[in-house]
């Protein structure tokens, strides 16, 4: 923010003080706001975020302690930790103000002062307050590009019409900075899709922030989303920014968005309309510069139901609509994809496959992919995993025979581990990476699907 759109607030006594401030100030700095009355510092700071405060040390006639300056400069701190506070101070105060600078002011201006000191002192401040906003950003921001690094993204691959028509759209929407929504079943690759969006958009050199609205618990979304001030639900120990602001400058991907509760789509729907967000907990709007980008498995026909998504939220995300085929609709593309995936866990793993047989291309050729692509990807990581063969045969794929094998049916030479591995990552593929439902499938607790996992490197 430029300093001629900063806000300052002003408290003193003296009136003359205010109006002299307040038509030297107005023209360097964009609101200038004035008070002889400090007891509504309160109220004021609750209405607007000023990015400093200018605040006499002694309000009472006769009182030259500084003693009252360093109370409201107490109360100040306590309602915004973060404030930035630049006391006035007569002479017999300067010892008050040093003792406040220890308590938390910014600096200290004595009286009478020199225009071009004031100004320099509040701008100087004003640079303070959006260093440090800028710095907390920043540090957000990196924890959530943290944990998306740790994560695995791999190129589109394909050469079918079906995704040669996905490429086509991308292409024209990525440029445009409109939301866009993208429709297809879990494991067809959603989110691969929004990335290349964001790569060839005029974002591409800013941040891409994703978050699995499938794996965040109801009450925990518009935090998530939104941020939250310190002390505003049990947990919140400290100010944080949600993934609006730390996405600032770039693309948000909301994934899931289909699990997105009914109870907050309004509120999402109001940020969307007007630009701003209010953390929870907080009671000023902060503006937002992001590419939103949706996505979830839900049916356009279930997403139409007012009962599962309103309407005019629907309207708001889907600017432009991406379908993105199921892999039994693009089976040409199965040759290219089980190639990538061979190479990359034959590297990871140190095996020797590095192709598939005939008869094991068949099978995948024949089986319908009810995981799609990421079901092709762990059934080629098992693969790679258990051969001890150059080409990966048919008999490597012996899961994807039957979806039901038959009874009697051997394991095919698998360990009990094997498969209580391919079950984990099952149910895990099948619950989008959620610990809570997957562990409520399988019959374990949260502790001991963790240990699993762990156990296997998954």
């Amino acid at each position: 923010m430029a300093e001629d759109q900063a806000k300052l607030l002003i408290v003193d006594d003296d009136e003359d003080i205010l109006t002299a401030c307040r038509l030297l100030l107005k023209k360097h700095f964009g609101k200038v706001v004035t008070t002889n009355k400090p007891d509504t510092i309160p109220d004021l700071m609750a209405e607007q975020d000023f990015d400093a405060i200018l605040l006499d040390m002694n309000f009472t006639a006769g009182e030259n302690s500084g003693k009252e300056g360093l109370k409201w400069l107490n109360r100040i701190l306590q309602i915004d930790e973060k404030a930035i506070v630049v006391l006035i101070t007569a002479f017999s105060s300067v010892d008050a103000a040093v003792d406040a600078m220890k308590l938390g002011a910014a600096d200290f201006i004595e009286k009478p002062w020199n225009n071009e000191k004031l100004i320099s002192t509040l701008r100087a401040a004003v640079r303070l307050r959006h260093a440090q906003s800028e710095a907390r950003r920043l540090r957000n921001q990196t924890r959530i590009l943290s944990e998306d690094l740790s994560r695995h993204h791999h190129p589109i691959i394909g050469e079918s019409a079906a995704i040669k028509k996905v490429l086509a759209l991308v292409k024209k929407a990525a440029p445009t900075d409109a939301n866009v929504l993208i429709l297809g079943e879990n494991g067809t690759g959603k989110e691969l899709v929004a990335r290349e969006i964001h790569a060839q958009s005029k974002r591409g050199d800013e941040v891409f922030v994703s978050v699995d609205l499938g794996a965040v618990p109801e009450t925990l979304v518009e935090s998530e989303l939104f941020g939250h001030k310190k002390g505003a639900f049990t947990d919140a120990r400290e100010d944080r920014v949600g993934r609006f602001q730390a996405a600032e400058k770039g693309t948000l991907f909301l994934d899931e968005i289909g699990n997105f509760p009914l109870s907050v789509q309004p509120k999402l729907l109001a940020v969307l309309e007007n630009r701003v967000v209010t953390p929870v907990g907080g009671n000023r709007a902060v503006a937002f510069d992001v590419r939103l980008i949706s996505a979830t498995n839900v049916s356009p026909d279930e997403l139409k139901n007012s009962k599962v998504f309103r309407p005019d939220l629907l309207y708001r995300l889907n600017t432009v609509e991406v379908h993105l085929p199921p892999l039994r609709d693009r089976k040409e593309d199965i040759p290219l994809l089980a190639d990538a995936f061979i190479t990359q866990y034959a590297r990871k793993y140190n095996r020797p496959a590095h192709g598939l047989a005939d008869d094991a291309l068949a099978l995948l050729h024949a089986y319908d992919w009810p995981g799609n692509i990421r079901e092709l990807r762990h059934s080629i990581e098992r693969a790679v995993i258990l051969s001890d063969n150059d080409l990966l045969a048919a008999q490597d794929f012996a899961s994807l025979a039957s979806e039901k094998p038959a009874a009697g049916a051997t394991l095919d030479n698998r360990t009990l581990d094997d498969v209580e591995r391919e079950t984990v990552c099952l149910a895990l593929d099948k619950h989008q990476g959620n610990i809570s439902k997957a562990a409520k499938e399988l019959g374990l607790t949260r502790t001991s699907l963790y240990r699993r996992i762990e156990k296997y490197e998954l």
